[in-house]
């Protein structure tokens, strides 16, 4: 089985996203069915949809930073603090911002 290459706005969603979106293909994107997986009301599951739809729309529309991207995967595995990540990432705009002044 060969691998795929995923898409960008996939390092732009949460591994709760993920899991969300993989229990709404599985119960054939029948929210009711949603809901009694995740034990919550209907409306509660349809604003969770609305906000994952949000920040895929959002993702999508986004130039992707493969710095943020990475450091996002290195706190969500638990091997970066995201303190830390927040830092670089700051260092980082702030680097970017200068040399686009300087160029």
């Amino acid at each position: 089985m060969s691998q795929i290459r995923l898409p960008p706005w996939v390092s732009n969603v949460t591994a709760e996203d993920l899991a969300f979106v993989r229990c709404f293909v599985l119960a054939s994107g029948s929210l009711k069915a949603v809901a009694a997986e995740y034990g919550v009301s209907y409306p509660t599951i349809r604003i969770r949809l609305d906000q994952v739809i949000e920040r895929l729309r959002t993702a999508e529309s986004e130039k992707i930073d493969p710095l943020r991207a990475r450091l996002k995967d290195l706190v969500a595995g638990g091997e970066l603090d995201a303190r830390l990540a927040r830092e670089l990432l700051d260092l980082h705009r702030r680097q970017l911002e200068t040399e686009g002044k300087d160029g």
